[in-house]
């Protein structure tokens, strides 16, 4: 088994986590948790996203996150955004990391704005043109390339040319997010593999929710096939609200643990990740979905 002597976590808990949340965390609880992250030894955060408060009221506070960490040396911080305002508010709060989504599912992407996903990634062209001049760098994300429940399967073909519209405006940093928890891990290999193999010049991250017990395999599956840069969420919340019972992201703790016991390198406290995890279940006022939370770190068996 080839794998990698060390790999990159970004928690997004703050973000994808919280924004699935009923309860809205106070700002000083969020940045308690970002600081705590940060000394936990996470070198990529997402803070928040720069969504409508209205739409999103969990994320309304993420300009003062930023605002808080503008500076904060050797660890990048970065927001989802949807459009022109997102990169406004990024400007002026001084976030220097923008990440933008599109769907790899066609019929979705069809129905709900009338385009497909490369004429949707086209026109974010002017989006990343304000980014760049502002000195704020922009990655993409591709919901769902594993499958949808749309159209179940997606094409190949289909995620390689949305890879290139994203290319096309500017952006060399991509995620594969399965949003809908369908992926597996020979899928992920081979279309990791494939697409490494493609696109030479793009810097991968994937995303994986646990829905159906797949996320850790498939993180399996990445690392195989040479993706060393992963979404992790403390808890293992979040999940897709516009996907019928997709479940949270794979839970940070059980991420760094496994690495930790394969002797690969994430630079991240798994006790002090567990502390946080624990102290997250009052937080929120329901307990987290991780594996760790339950039966605790291997080595604690060991007396």
């Amino acid at each position: 088994m080839i794998l990698p002597d060390k790999i990159v976590l970004c928690e997004v808990g703050l973000r994808d986590g919280l924004q699935n949340e009923a309860k809205v965390l106070d700002t000083k609880d969020k940045l308690k948790l970002a600081e705590g992250f940060i000394d936990a030894g996470f070198k990529v955060i997402e803070l928040g996203s720069f969504m409508s408060p209205k739409a999103v009221p969990q994320m309304a506070d993420t300009d003062e996150l930023f605002k808080h960490f503008n500076d904060t040396e050797g660890v990048e911080f970065r927001a989802l955004i949807a459009n022109m305002k997102g990169v406004e508010r990024a400007i002026a709060c001084g976030c220097k990391k923008v990440k933008l989504n599109v769907s790899a599912s066609r019929g979705h992407n069809l129905a709900n704005i009338n385009m497909t996903p490369e004429q949707s990634v086209a026109g974010f062209a002017d989006i990343v043109k304000l980014a760049t001049e502002n000195s704020i760098e922009s990655s993409g994300s591709i919901s769902m390339p594993f499958g949808s429940p749309w159209e179940g399967d997606i094409p190949v073909s289909d995620v390689e040319s949305i890879v290139q519209a994203y290319i096309d405006v500017g952006i060399t940093e991509i995620s594969l997010s399965d949003a809908s928890g369908m992926a597996v891990p020979n899928q992920v290999f081979e279309m990791c593999s494939s697409l490494k193999e493609k696109f030479p010049q793009v810097k991968w991250w994937l995303h994986f929710h646990n829905t159906r017990g797949m996320a850790m395999a498939n993180i399996l599956a990445g690392m195989q096939a040479g993706i060393t840069n992963f979404d992790t969420s403390l808890g293992g919340l979040g999940g897709c609200p516009f996907v019928p019972g997709a479940a949270g992201n794979v839970s940070s703790e059980d991420v760094v643990h496994m690495m930790d016991e394969m002797g690969i390198e994430s630079g991240i406290d798994v006790v002090n990740l567990l502390n946080m995890a624990r102290g997250l279940e009052d937080l929120v006022g329901h307990p987290g979905v991780s594996y760790l939370l339950k039966a605790g770190r291997s080595k604690d068996l060991i007396r």
